[in-house]
């Protein structure tokens, strides 16, 4: 035991004393390999047996530290074998990793690009067919604030990719989901029937129904985005930092979506402080959401 010991001071002696700038760099790159490599593996089945294999090397780190001569023998000798047949058994794999390696981040870029028009296209349509049939709609669109309180608190999670029809869908009147709110969440509906806080603003005009109220209160307590179809009138409306802009076209509408997910393709998800939209006034109706 005691030369186990000695083994494990030597060890960590070795780490705080020995290394030079240039192990600091090639400790760097490793774990920036081995971080790619679990990127890249993440979601499939190759993460399993990835972890698998980071627990036999622990173990036979170990096991040499220790003296367990059988032990280490056998754990080495899966080590060395076994690396074959990871590279037969996942091939597939391995062959889309380097796929992903070798693709020029241009190409990257375009694709990102494409998906985020793609993504203000169909909310879009969504807002507009809903608006012409008079249908009430409220989305919110989570920021830097999150709104994990929200979805947790109430609502059904959903995690799914955003698209027109599944949108029509939640909010088509007389089905499970159709009361409250949407959250998005980057590219994807993270929840709806969300139950959102109404905004107690005395001055907010009568004529304005529970969902305007509720797509406020948000608005006021986080820097979400929301965007509100009245069942009505079927206007579309925009609050945003306590703010009702109401009114909006189709060219509004996709202005605002592609400020969101067009401003930094590096973070989708950052939204850029531009002035703040003028509250317009006007009346449509106590609609509910």
């Amino acid at each position: 035991m005691t030369g186990f010991w000695d083994q494990i001071q030597t060890f960590f002696w070795n780490i705080i004393h020995r290394p030079t700038w240039v192990d600091y760099i090639d400790i760097a790159i490793l774990a920036f390999l081995i971080y790619q490599l679990v990127v890249l593996t993440r979601q499939t089945r190759a993460i399993q047996v990835l972890k698998g294999l980071a627990v036999i090397i622990v173990a036979s780190y170990i096991s040499e530290l220790a003296g367990l001569t059988a032990l280490n023998w056998l754990l080495r000798s899966i080590l060395n074998n076994g690396v074959i047949v990871l590279l037969i058994l996942f091939q597939p794999e391995l062959r889309r990793a380097l796929e992903q390696i070798g693709r020029s981040a241009k190409l990257e870029r375009s694709s990102l690009r494409g998906e985020s028009e793609r993504i203000v296209d169909e909310i879009t349509q969504c807002l507009l067919r809903l608006s012409r049939r008079r249908v009430g709609a409220l989305i919110v669109f989570e920021q830097r604030t999150g709104l994990k309180d929200i979805t947790e608190r109430s609502g059904t999670e959903l995690d799914a990719a955003i698209s027109a029809p599944l949108l029509e869908n939640i909010f088509e009147p007389n089905t499970p989901l159709h009361d409250g709110a949407v959250i998005i969440r980057g590219q994807r509906i993270v929840s709806a029937a969300c139950v959102l806080t109404l905004s107690e603003n005395s001055s907010i005009s009568r004529d304005l129904g529970t969902r305007h109220r509720a797509a406020l209160g948000v608005s006021e307590n986080t820097d979400a985005l929301v965007l509100v179809v009245s069942e009505e009138t079927g206007i579309i409306s925009m609050a945003r930092e306590g703010k009702l802009t109401r009114h909006l076209d189709a060219e509004g509408i996709r202005k605002l979506l592609r400020e969101i997910y067009h401003e930094d393709h590096s973070r989708i998800w950052r939204w850029a402080h531009r002035t703040r939209p003028a509250a317009r006034k006007g009346g449509d109706g106590n609609d509910e959401p």
